[in-house]
């Protein structure tokens, strides 16, 4: 058996926690490989909203077994919080949810350094969530992390000696008027909590369920645009979102990838400071907005919009091989006579690019290839020989454009409005 990778292509958002859901009755496993809790993925069925920031997407699912893998960064106060909402509305998770022992735990001190190194930067911030994600990863990087392993053994002595280590570094930045007395309780209290699930040693376990033939999607956070290598750096993530993330992020040999699904929205957004060659800043953008709800699930920041961005997802096909696409929001271009798509850059020398370049911080003019739009209300639709031919046109130019099938296009924000292609 292979692994199936599920990716955003875009700058995060894409919808992937639908897609997972919905995607979840066909595997056995639903594995989460890399990202924290600044990652949030909305869900809404049977009139109900969730919104899941560590827990993989398949948790609704049935008995699916879920896995959060040695990739993933865990805060155990905000896991406890989202784990026990879960358990309110009635979903079991202790026997259904495995945490990996090598997964780093982010610290209270940890979100103090993420403030501090903000406020360090001044008008250069990154634009973080403030969630101490970035720091945790540092951490683990520099070989001074705190694993979930750790607090099996030995761990009110190892979690001083990081605390304290994080103290004398937040000094060197003259960031010391804070107290986290109250957060730390609830920290310990998250840890206790921590306790009461299977930690296991999660490469060992998804390779002996691949053994045992079991069906295995792999889920990932935020976008290919924010991985820590490929993306917009230096306003990126602190991991690897593209596929080999999944690899590493779950201890899973490159021979067992199969297919590896790319999200993108029909148009484009991003949340946080950075590079962004498609943003309208327009009523066009304000109405694409207001019509797509873009707030992010965790911060609830407006997200910044704009069209669909093809030099930048070819870009991120190419460097996840990506097989299949899942075309998310369509129904929010429903009421737009002309949808436009960047086709190319225009460099500030005057050049013409079709390929992603070293840095997009500036000097980029996009190239715009104008479609008709549909101007039908695309949410009762049921089955695509129900699509208006201007959106089957709009799926044609993209496929084409991208050179990857669209196998799913998604009408509105209910599992049930999904169509298969």
């Amino acid at each position: 058996m292979k692994v199936d990778v599920l990716l955003g292509l875009q700058w995060g958002d894409e919808g992937k926690g639908k897609v997972v859901d919905v995607l979840t009755p066909k595997y056995d496993v639903i594995a989460r490989f890399q990202g924290g809790p600044n990652a949030g993925h909305t869900l809404e069925f049977e009139g109900q909203k969730y919104v899941l920031r560590s827990i993989p997407s398949g948790i609704f699912q049935g008995n699916k077994l879920n896995i959060i893998g040695n990739g993933v960064v865990l805060a155990p106060d905000l896991f406890m919080d989202e784990a026990k909402e879960l358990e309110k509305s009635g979903h079991q998770l202790k026997q259904r949810l495995h945490i990996s022992k090598k997964a780093h735990l982010i610290m209270p001190t940890h979100r103090l350094l993420d403030a501090a190194n903000e406020a360090a930067k001044g008008k250069n911030k990154v634009g973080t969530t403030g969630k101490g994600i970035g720091p945790t990863y540092t951490d683990k990087t520099s070989r001074n992390g705190l694993r979930v392993g750790d607090i099996l053994d030995n761990f009110q002595q190892k979690y001083a000696e990081h605390k304290a280590r994080h103290e004398q570094m937040l000094k060197a930045l003259n960031y010391t008027d804070y107290d986290i007395t109250e957060v730390e309780k609830k920290w310990m209290e998250g840890i206790e909590y921590l306790r009461q699930f299977q930690l296991v040693d999660s490469e060992h376990e998804v390779n002996r369920l691949l053994k045992e033939g079991k069906s295995v999607l792999c889920e990932g956070a935020q976008g290919t645009m924010l991985d820590i290598d490929f993306g917009s750096y230096p306003f990126v993530t602190s991991s690897n979102t593209i596929c080999a993330g999944a690899c590493i992020g779950l201890g899973i040999g490159p021979n067992k990838i199969g297919d590896v699904f790319g999200i993108i929205k029909a148009y484009c957004t991003r949340v946080g400071a950075g590079p962004f060659p498609t943003e309208l800043f327009d009523e066009t953008g304000k109405k694409i907005r207001d019509l797509g709800h873009e707030y992010g699930a965790v911060t609830g920041r407006e997200r910044r919009c704009g069209w669909i961005d093809l030099v930048a997802l070819r870009y991120a096909i190419m460097v996840s091989g990506v097989t299949k696409l899942i075309m998310m929001k369509s129904d929010v271009l429903d009421a737009f006579p002309v949808i436009k798509a960047c086709t190319a850059y225009q460099l500030s020398d005057g050049s013409v690019t079709r390929d992603f370049p070293f840095d997009i911080n500036e000097g980029i003019t996009p190239v715009y290839q104008e479609l008709r739009g549909w101007n039908t209300d695309l949410t009762h639709v049921t089955d695509k020989s129900q699509f208006p031919k201007e959106l089957n046109d709009y799926i044609q130019f993209l496929e084409k454009e991208l050179e990857t099938p669209i196998v799913i296009v998604s009408v509105g924000p209910d599992r049930h409005q999904t169509i298969e292609m």
